[in-house]
């Protein structure tokens, strides 16, 4: 198994709680789960994209979808899935991993790497991403949902997080204890090389050095992720607008529902989960 420098991980089960079997569910002519990791192979700070699934028999199916379209994979436990993420890393002796959730059909490539670039950058930090829960705010729209640590600052998490939504939701343990309104946006100035980002950046009490991404203006409240079956319609709207593209950017669908208003109304309703919340099958 070769080494490589930057291993994106797709979080993929089948046995979701709102919406079996979404990770499967066609997306103009594809299955979702296709749909993502093709997105992410588009990411040119990524070296190798693999799918991180379940030992539940009903992932038998995402196992059998992953051999038909030689993706790598790895199947592990269904509930701890900071252990199923830190185990399918570990044979490869990534530097950085980047953790991505198999509900986003319009993950952006470009902001994956702008997510990695800030990781990389001069100013060392422990963990990146462009959005998290509440109450730490969110700027761009759910859906685009990127996080990158180090793998040393993963087997960290993996040794020491003890919590239930910290083995659930895998990078809470990064984060968690740093003051809100420290990662809070502001509005990049005036002399900013870029009007339409800002970096808010904190060290959690774990020691961790954090930097979340930022867009200005916000766009937070916009849902693109797929949780359930309104999720899924207005994703498969938007896909049918680009005719099956995959291809497509984050602004280019922001620019759709700016012109077309009422395709926001489909999910509008849809309650995102809290970051505490586990799954109660568990």
């Amino acid at each position: 198994m070769r080494d490589i420098r930057t291993l994106a991980i797709v979080q993929a089960r089948f046995s979701s709680s709102r919406l079996p079997g979404k990770i499967l569910l066609d997306i103009a002519g594809k299955p979702m789960l296709v749909r993502v990791v093709e997105r992410m192979q588009r990411a040119k700070s990524v070296d190798l994209v693999l799918v991180a699934t379940t030992l539940d028999p009903s992932d038998d199916e995402t196992e059998a979808l992953c051999q038909m379209c030689n993706y790598p994979y790895y199947r592990g436990n269904i509930h701890d899935v900071l252990n199923r993420c830190y185990q399918a890393a570990k044979p490869y002796n990534a530097q950085v991993i980047v953790r991505i959730t198999a509900d986003c059909p319009v993950i952006d490539p470009q902001l994956v790497d702008d997510t990695v670039d800030i990781f990389g950058c001069e100013a060392t930090y422990d963990f990146v991403a462009n959005r998290l829960p509440p109450p730490w705010g969110r700027t761009y729209p759910i859906g685009l949902d990127t996080e990158v640590c180090s793998f040393e600052g993963l087997e960290r998490a993996w040794k020491e997080a003890s919590e239930p939504h910290q083995r659930e939701h895998v990078m809470p343990f990064f984060y968690e204890g740093i003051p809100p309104e420290a990662l809070h946006p502001s509005p990049p100035t005036s002399h900013s090389s870029n009007r339409y980002k800002s970096l808010a950046t904190a060290t959690s009490p774990r020691g961790f050095h954090v930097a979340l991404l930022h867009h200005y203006p916000d766009y937070g409240a916009m849902r693109w992720t797929v949780d359930t079956p309104e999720d899924l319609e207005l994703l498969r709207q938007i896909y049918a607008h680009f005719e099956g593209r995959n291809d497509f950017t984050w602004m280019e669908v922001l620019a759709l529902l700016k012109r077309e208003p009422e395709l926001a109304k489909i999910n509008a309703s849809v309650q995102h989960k809290h970051y505490r919340q586990v799954d109660a099958r568990r």
